[in-house]
């Protein structure tokens, strides 16, 4: 891979990741409800729900598509599907300070990086990203060993980058989520992405 498939990697991931779903409702909710430690563990299984997936990508996703077409374009549409109407439910619902209260959860550190780890493992949003995006930037095929440590190492940095601040700026979330209009700024913007994301699924060949 070149520097510029690496940037764009990380772009992507980073634009992914702040999107607002699952994974940041959790983690936003955990460190309301139980602190920064709490949540820091929470995001911990996060990374290693998204690493998962990038492994299982990097492993299979190149013989998949080569041996069975068809269920590669499955998924691809299932995936744009999928973001599409997600979208749309940002558009229309979103977030709202009942999902966020909904989610707290009380617990150790161990109980909370296993909660993370759920999330993401059961996040269709995460894999809509390794199954569908990740290969429009990735060349699966070219992947050595070397490239795959510096893959693991810069989703870990992006999604750490991401994510921390979202537990740094927890303690000001209570004035965030009562802001109606600030609400309905960000449940637009991340609908917006995630059409744009599937009218890119969409588009690709």
């Amino acid at each position: 891979m070149t520097l510029a498939g690496f940037l764009a990697y990380c772009a992507a991931l980073g634009i992914a990741a702040a999107i607002p779903g699952p994974g940041v409702t959790a983690l936003v909710a955990r460190a309301l409800g139980s602190g920064f430690r709490s949540s820091l563990a929470m995001a911990f299984g996060l990374v290693v729900g998204d690493l998962t997936y990038l492994t299982a990508v990097v492993l299979g996703l190149a013989f998949l598509a080569q041996t069975f077409g068809i269920v590669f374009l499955i998924v691809k549409w299932l995936g744009v599907a999928y973001l599409a109407w997600l979208g749309w439910r940002f558009w229309t619902a979103g977030i709202t300070p009942e999902t966020v209260e909904a989610r707290k959860g009380k617990g150790g550190l161990v109980s909370s990086f296993i909660a993370g780890l759920a999330v993401t493992l059961g996040n269709p949003k995460t894999m809509i990203f390794y199954l569908a995006i990740t290969p429009t930037i990735v060349d699966i095929g070219t992947i050595t060993p070397a490239t795959y440590g510096i893959l693991v190492a810069l989703t870990i940095v992006v999604l750490l980058v991401v994510l921390v601040p979202y537990l740094a700026l927890a303690a000001k979330a209570r004035w965030f989520l009562r802001s109606p209009r600030a609400l309905k700024l960000l449940n637009r913007t991340a609908g917006t992405f995630m059409m744009g994301a599937a009218a890119a699924i969409a588009a690709r060949h």
